[in-house]
């Protein structure tokens, strides 16, 4: 038992996680626990650790990092990442996830909180109760009916906001300069500028990432032009309303209140503008707790958990931060292996370095996001060429490293299939190299249908040889015999030439792999200007 525990990749928990995370994480591996925030026995402990998952009180920096030798994940299990340095991360050639989705509902449902609380007075009501007065009058609110609601950034949390919003009969408008008109008549919401917003809308609410030109973005210019009755919210991130200017907003009486579960600085510091926010009686506050249910806990647990599974199985990441592509379209998704193998075939029949490489995807995928297929194609071309691991992280880097200038291009152009992915790549010794595929049919078969000007059409399996040779009678008997004598079985064959008596290509799949001296044998027979053999790892 002890063998096998010991050839499981160790999983390092350094927080205290749900059962349903462990059990997401499955039996395949050796999980160990550490308490993250005692950095000598993290150090420790990272020296086996092949992944790790944290929350928000340990820290995955460079120093970290040097302790963890074989590590190739680092999971938080939750949405920021401001406790993992990304940068060295990815130097260190480590995958970097996080579960973006997993909060998105606790985040939303707080902001429907925080704008009833706001307009009905709820907190300042149960506080007065709660000390012993009946004070009714006190507390006459303001309904949603019909009021409008403007929501500045309309990304995931922003889109269910308005959904939710949209069911109290409130005018839903929106500011955001990355969503189209279209995606904004599909969720029922009227885009405005934000000058148009801010002057319009009831009740404000921000749903943006914190960047340099987000922070600060409703600030005194724009709490000066909103209604002396309106309300602002915000749940995502401290500092993308001006703080300062907002406590002076409230105390000049240009907006009637705010709500915040979010602070420029958390706890915030005793005097500032913040902690003076929290003392005013027309302000509702939370301690951020944006993602503070149960339900987003398991899903960030369990979330990270399954990323793990995947970054250690060698397979692609939608969550992993540091990899372009994101979450990726059922109908890119099977071009994903296709392209890995395409890269294998690739790196198998280049002569000699790799100096240019563009992945050329041609067809109806043009009208996806393909950017993944890119970082496929370089991870194929470098699986069997390096020692190292290659990961969907790190093989950006090996290009990088070597050399390799690497474009993705895309047009609808595809004459005989619906799509064709073409990897065309320039080599060291002035040579250019292509090798196109496709997938077929309803079980998406995978196909390899061109090298260089040769057209073919054959699945691509686990054994090739591919020849190039003059073509002339007898040269198929002559290969024929020599793989028979050898026990090799010819499962499967594709001639391409362009002219009689010309170059011809030919494409074997075979059963088993070829010995190194059968294949000079072979060339030699034939007189082969080209006979590379091609073993597929599977992805």
């Amino acid at each position: 038992m002890s063998n096998q525990s010991a050839a499981k990749p160790v999983v390092l928990l350094a927080e205290v996680l749900s059962p349903a995370t462990i059990e997401a994480l499955g039996p395949d591996f050796d999980v160990r626990s550490v308490d993250g925030t005692d950095r000598p026995a993290l150090f420790a402990a990272l020296a086996d650790a092949d992944a790790v998952l944290v929350r928000s009180a340990t820290k995955i920096d460079a120093e970290a990092l040097s302790h963890a030798p074989r590590l190739k994940v680092v999971a938080r299990a939750g949405v920021g990442l401001d406790n993992v340095d990304i940068k060295a991360a990815t130097t260190a050639g480590v995958m970097v996830v996080n579960a973006p989705t997993s909060n998105i509902v606790s985040a939303a449902e707080l902001t429907v909180g925080h704008i009833l609380s706001l307009a009905r007075r709820i907190p300042a009501a149960h506080a007065s109760l709660s000390a012993g007065e009946w004070k009714r009058s006190s507390f006459t609110g303001v309904e949603l009916f019909e009021k409008t609601v403007g929501i500045v950034g309309l990304g995931r949390i922003g889109a269910l906001v308005a959904a939710r919003l949209a069911a109290f009969d409130m005018r839903v408008v929106a500011y955001d300069p990355y969503v189209t008109s279209a995606r904004a008549q599909q969720l029922g919401v009227q885009l405005l500028s934000l000058d148009e917003l801010v002057a319009e809308a009831d009740f404000l609410t921000i749903h943006m990432p914190k960047t340099p030109e987000t922070t600060g973005m409703i600030g005194a210019e724009q709490l000066k032009a909103m209604k002396p009755t309106a309300y602002v919210v915000n749940v995502a991130r401290g500092g993308l309303i001006d703080e300062e200017a907002l406590l002076e907003g409230l105390k000049a009486n240009e907006i009637a209140g705010a709500g915040l579960d979010v602070f420029s600085a958390e706890p915030p510091a005793e005097g500032s503008a913040a902690a003076q926010l929290t003392a005013l009686p027309n302000v509702v506050v939370t301690p951020h707790l944006g993602a503070s249910t149960d339900e987003a806990q398991e899903k960030a647990g369990v979330s990270v958990a399954r990323s793990v599974r995947l970054a250690l199985g060698g397979d692609l990441v939608p969550d992993a931060v540091n990899v372009a592509g994101g979450v990726i379209d059922p109908y890119v998704r099977p071009g994903i292996p296709l392209v890995e193998k395409l890269g294998q075939i690739f790196a198998a029949l280049a002569g000699s370095p790799l100096t240019s490489l563009d992945v050329e995807v041609h067809g109806e995928l043009n009208d996806y996001d393909v950017s993944v297929l890119k970082l496929a194609a370089l991870k194929g071309v470098f699986t069997n060429i390096v020692s190292e691991t290659v990961s969907y992280v790190n093989a950006p880097l090996l290009a990088e490293q070597r050399g390799v200038a690497v474009r993705l291009v895309q047009d609808e152009v595809s004459e005989e299939y619906r799509n064709v992915i073409t990897l065309r790549g320039a080599l060291s010794d002035g040579t250019q190299l292509a090798v196109s595929g496709t997938l077929t049919g309803p079980k998406q078969i995978e196909k390899l249908v061109a090298i260089n000007e040769h057209a073919v059409e054959l699945p691509i399996g686990t054994h090739h040889v591919v020849m190039l040779y003059t073509d002339r009678p007898g040269i198929v008997a002559v290969y024929g015999q020599r793989f028979g004598e050898a026990g090799i079985n010819i499962a499967g064959m594709q001639i391409s030439r362009e002219a009689e008596g010309g170059q011809a290509l030919s494409v074997l799949t075979l059963d088993s792999p070829v010995s190194d001296e059968l294949l000079d044998e072979v060339r030699d027979a034939i007189g082969a200007d080209v006979l590379r053999q091609i073993e597929i790892t599977e992805i």
